[in-house]
């Protein structure tokens, strides 16, 4: 999935970003309420994690405009308040779920988790491209039937590839997507990892590129 973290304190978002990263989902931050909604404008995410308590426009403000705005992601609140009054406002302003500070990140995880199961199209959980299957939900990937274990960033970039197979990815864009991650230096290094991807499907029995390489412009999923 993609989310994004609204969240003022770095101390709080960064490990949770970080957490949830490791479960392989492609996370933005954003650290206040107008930075959250100009993301949510121009980024189509799965689920958005929510402080309540944020510098200008507040947590109920920001899940208020998006659900006036027609967004559709799934929002998980997050703050220090754990009044019946303040759960019921969240909740009433669009809000799937509502988590209490201070929390354990196993948690938030089973949250999202939850979440995920509860508003995921299962259409769009399960790609597919041929052979190849990828479910976003339990994050795993097939090829003719043979699962195959993929890195964090092959994971991110596969499912880029897959989210839109026609289109062709830079290696900057493809870079953009797992900067930070361990191992991706620059965008340089994206060339060795859709290489592993490659021996990865030939393993797995494919006789022919399941990536191809437009030289000049990029990377896009050959035709089924």
């Amino acid at each position: 999935m993609r989310i994004l973290v609204v969240e003022d304190d770095a101390r709080i978002a960064d490990p949770v970003a970080a957490a949830l990263r490791d479960q392989h989902h492609t996370v933005d931050i954003a650290p206040e309420g107008e930075t959250g909604l100009e993301l949510c404008d121009t980024v189509e995410y799965d689920m958005v994690v929510l402080d309540l308590m944020l510098p200008g426009l507040s947590g109920i403000d920001v899940c208020r405009t998006m659900r006036k705005r027609g967004s559709r992601a799934m929002v998980l609140m997050m703050t220090a308040r754990d009044s019946v009054r303040d759960k019921v406002a969240a909740l009433d302003e669009g809000a799937d779920d509502y988590l209490v500070k201070p929390f354990e990140l196993g948690e938030l995880l089973a949250r999202t988790r939850a979440l995920s199961r509860r508003g995921t199209d299962s259409r769009r959980a399960l790609l597919k491209h041929g052979p190849l299957e990828f479910d976003q939900t339990t994050t795993q990937v097939r090829y003719d039937g043979r699962q195959l274990e993929l890195t964090r960033t092959e994971y991110v970039i596969l499912e880029t590839l897959l989210l839109h197979p026609s289109r062709v990815f830079s290696s900057d864009f493809l870079y953009g997507r797992v900067e930070g991650f361990e191992g991706v230096g620059t965008s340089a290094t994206i060339k060795s990892h859709i290489a592993n991807l490659r021996k990865k499907f030939r393993v797995a029995g494919a006789r022919s590129e399941v990536i191809i390489t437009l030289y000049g412009f990029g990377y896009r999923l050959a035709d089924p």
